[in-house]
């Protein structure tokens, strides 16, 4: 038998756990080189362990597992065991409103990557929000929401070009106004339509997605003006491409609204 194989110093967040055992944890975590990865992490619930006040969502971690070398081989396990879980440091967590919406993301997350799929760009992307939301973020709070939003879609490949007509390729008129929809795409909007964008928006927002290493800080920028107009429009899609049921943190969102 192959010795296991093993993954240092690997950053990563973790994105959910849920109890294994008396004293053990299953953890889904984002890494950066090793997309969603599925780790246990044994008697980490026990109040000596080592683990036990460092394996919290929304924390910047550095991860060394192991995982056999027979792993990708069919019906054996892609559970992997946690070795070393240490705090990267950087920030606090962030409370209020700011952790739901880390928890919103995390749901994303889950939700739309496969399982060892690496997307280095967006982790960096996510964990630029991350320090986000754990600041003093004041009105950053939706346009950072709508730029890792639109930075998820376009990483995995369900957003469609927004500068042109997704079912004609035709190119925006600059006077008309323009609406994502999930079937359609980019679609001239209805009159009177509130969440639509000006040709000139979507261009705008086009221009800060291209290149291999979109920075997130020119995305929010095109995103700040506009990110009333885009959430129902970037909902409704995610919502689309994730399926039933409906996001848990959305409905609880809705709950505590309804109050």
């Amino acid at each position: 038998m192959a010795p296991p194989r093993r993954f240092a110093h690997e950053p990563a967040f973790v994105l959910h756990r849920h109890d294994w055992s008396e004293s053990s944890l299953i953890l889904d975590v984002f890494s950066r080189h090793h997309g969603r990865v599925v780790l246990v992490a044994k008697g980490a619930k026990k109040p000596s362990s080592n683990f036990r006040p460092v394996l919290l969502p929304l924390q910047p971690l550095h991860l060394t597992w192991t995982h056999s070398a027979n792993a990708a081989q069919p019906g054996a396990s892609d559970i992997h065991t946690l070795k070393v879980a240490e705090w990267a440091g950087g920030h606090t967590m962030p409370m209020g409103d700011a952790l739901l919406a880390g928890t919103y993301l995390n749901e994303l997350l889950l939700r739309l990557l496969g399982r060892a799929d690496p997307h280095p760009a967006l982790f960096d992307a996510y964990a630029g929000v991350v320090r986000v939301l754990a600041s003093e973020h004041g009105d950053a709070l939706e346009p950072v929401l709508r730029a890792f939003e639109l930075l998820l879609l376009r990483e995995i490949g369900l957003l469609p070009a927004l500068d042109a007509q997704t079912l004609t390729l035709a190119p925006l008129r600059p006077q008309a106004r323009y609406a994502l929809t999930p079937e359609g795409g980019l679609l001239p909007a209805p009159a009177r339509a509130r969440a639509s964008l000006s040709a000139a928006q979507w261009l705008a927002l086009h221009a800060a997605l291209q290149g291999t290493g979109v920075r997130l800080a020119a995305l929010l920028r095109s995103c700040a003006p506009v990110a009333f107009e885009l959430k129902p429009q970037l909902r409704a899609l995610l919502q689309y491409h994730c399926g039933p049921p409906l996001l848990r943190t959305r409905q609880l969102m809705m709950d505590i609204q309804a109050l």
